[in-house]
């Protein structure tokens, strides 16, 4: 089963101030205010939720087909996703802007400043999916993930006009979304992933209720956070699974992501949406144990061990046969 994963490819500029902003502020200044932190930490992290969910594809060894827009500085991030299994020949590379980027500076109270720069996100919309599927030979499923909104909703109809499966995933971009363009993009989706407070605001903004978005979608996955993952088709009974134990929580960054990714892994596969879910949630588990969103390590051993752990042997038996 081949799969494209469409969606962000991003940087984060993570810096620390040692102080707190409110003793920087000056009270009847601030309509004109002037200030820059001298800061004592930076960190760069590759994220991105096309990339993210991408890189966790490739590390469970399923190759996904990557379709974004970066910039020319794109080149390590590019080698790095290469190196992990990633298929980034589909990227866009801008000649003009640079990759999308975050910069945020946290204080002593944990207050943030921060900016998104969209760059060569908004260059996505430029990509045709039947290039990328005629190079591969064919795309059984796209998840269409949070990105340049036009190049979103040209990804979704698409899919539609080729009879591409695909699945819709909002994350970030809700937010700025009306009604009307979510209707546009989940009508049809073969999957359609969302958060517990993603999943009433798509209601909120649709008009639809819950059964009425199960009619227009294959299957209804939602994350529930600590509680694991719910997975809904009308007329069925709904599939909950739950989450394996913490080790211990380092940064709940990008673990949606991770979800996804062990999910798609298991849909390519061919494993049944229990088992899919089940993948997921322990690839979460070990993102959420690590520091950024791609900064984990998945050895065989270890990812089973612990799978059998929290599924049990015949569950793990039928993924370790894919498992490489």
């Amino acid at each position: 089963m081949r799969i494209a994963v469409t969606g962000s490819i991003a940087t984060d500029h993570l810096m620390t101030f040692p102080g707190r902003f409110a003793d920087q502020l000056v009270a009847d200044q601030l309509h004109t205010v002037s200030l820059s932190f001298l800061v004592d930490q930076l960190d760069v992290r590759r994220g991105g939720v096309g990339a993210n969910i991408a890189f966790g594809m490739g590390q469970l060894g399923t190759d996904p087909v990557l379709v974004g827009a970066a910039g020319p500085d794109f080149g390590e991030y590019r080698d790095w996703l290469d190196r992990h299994g990633v298929d980034t020949a589909s990227v866009r590379i801008s000649e003009t802007l640079h990759t999308a980027r975050f910069v945020c500076t946290t204080d002593a109270d944990h207050n943030q400043i921060g900016s998104f720069y969209t760059g060569a996100m908004s260059e996505a919309r430029l990509i045709e999916l039947k290039t990328v599927a005629d190079r591969v030979g064919g795309l059984d499923l796209v998840l269409i993930g949070a990105d340049d909104p036009e190049a979103m909703l040209r990804h979704t109809e698409e899919c539609r006009s080729r009879s591409i499966p695909f699945a819709a995933d909002f994350s970030q971009q809700i937010a700025r979304m009306d009604g009307d363009e979510i209707r546009t993009l989940l009508d049809g989706a073969t999957y359609l992933f969302s958060n517990e407070y993603e999943k009433g605001l798509i209601e909120n903004k649709t008009g639809w209720s819950d059964a009425e978005i199960l009619d227009r979608v294959g299957h209804r996955v939602t994350t529930l956070g600590a509680r694991g993952v719910r997975i809904e088709r009308a007329g069925d009974e709904a599939i909950e699974v739950g989450c394996p134990d913490e080790e211990r929580k380092a940064d709940p960054t990008g673990v949606g992501d991770a979800f996804r990714a062990g999910f798609l892994s298991g849909l390519a596969w061919g494993v049944d949406h229990e088992r899919a879910a089940q993948v997921g949630c322990m690839l979460a588990t070990l993102v959420i144990e690590t520091v950024g969103t791609q900064e984990y390590q998945l050895s065989r051993g270890h990812f089973m061990g612990r799978f059998t752990k929290a599924y049990g042997d015949d569950a793990a038996r039928e993924v370790r046969a894919h498992l490489v």
